[in-house]
């Protein structure tokens, strides 16, 4: 597995970007992105973004039973209001809230089309729920171990988009190994279940992401990644949601029972419904 994972990252930095079909802007995101990785850009919607925090803010005072203030800071400073044993219960009602509003998946594409568009296509298919990580101060409990997420059975066509509803840095962030790195990794390490001693052997290759605020990630999710204990004094707040190709191939996570289309053309919905006379429906 970890093999094919490594020949399709080397044979696809090794293909020239076909530039005379993609504008400067593109060939250079193409570019950072099998070079490094990961794109930090901001966000395409700052009213949206808003709006989903300010979601995420209302449920967290809700099942806290906090007033707000101000939004800011508010989100950072959450770890005196709630500890380990009760962060479970507060992200599950932050998630349920999140993926009842009909709106906030829609808002969330927002924030990164063009880049979506540029990076992966422009007929996506969308995870049919985001997920949330929050990660308190000093707090091992929550800790998201060094791995790749085809090795659990994701697709390889797959990106990820992360988004901080808080400036994360230093250890309240994540952290990913390079493409050059990673290579070299799935050559050394194929097989080896210790994650620990894994991290530990590429701990000085690793690149720790500051994504502020107002920012949005997609990273490339076949490149391992994680994240260690947060020794900041903030908590972190992070949301993710996978996107891919609708025609790419699939892993265990399906379309129509993990992903759903959001940008089908219609060109591709003719083809899909098409037959040819005297054929069955389908």
């Amino acid at each position: 597995m970890f093999a094919a994972v490594r020949r399709t990252t080397v044979s696809a930095m090794q293909e020239p970007a076909p530039s005379p079909f993609f504008d400067p802007q593109e060939i250079a995101d193409a570019d950072a992105f099998l070079a490094t990785g990961r794109l930090v850009r901001p966000v395409e919607s700052p009213a949206d973004l808003a709006r989903i925090r300010d979601l995420v803010i209302g449920a967290t005072a809700e099942v806290l039973h906090l007033d707000v203030d101000a939004a800011d800071g508010f989100l950072d400073g959450i770890h005196r209001h709630v500890d380990a044993t009760r962060l479970n219960g507060l992200r599950r009602h932050v998630i349920s809230a999140l993926n009842r509003a009909e709106w906030v998946r829609t808002a969330y594409f927002r924030l990164a089309r063009a880049l979506l568009q540029s990076i992966v296509g422009n007929e996506l298919a969308m995870q049919l729920r985001l997920n949330l990580s929050i990660q308190l101060p000093g707090d091992a409990s929550s800790l998201l171990p060094i791995h790749s997420d085809t090795w659990s059975g994701d697709s390889p066509f797959e990106v990820v988009v992360w988004l901080p509803l808080v400036d994360c840095y230093g250890t309240k962030t994540m952290f990913l190994l390079p493409p050059a790195a990673s290579a070299r990794m799935h050559d050394q390490f194929a097989g080896s279940a210790d994650s620990e001693a894994l991290f530990r052997a590429v701990e000085n290759d690793l690149d720790w992401l500051t994504v502020r605020y107002g920012e949005v990630l997609l990273f490339n999710q076949n490149l391992p990644h994680g994240n260690r204990v947060n020794a900041e004094n903030e908590t972190r707040w992070t949301l993710n949601c996978r996107f891919k190709g609708v025609f790419t191939p699939y892993a265990d996570k399906r379309l129509g029972e993990f992903f759903e289309p959001v940008t089908l053309r219609p060109a591709s919905r003719l083809g899909l419904d098409y037959r040819l006379p005297g054929t069955a429906k389908r």
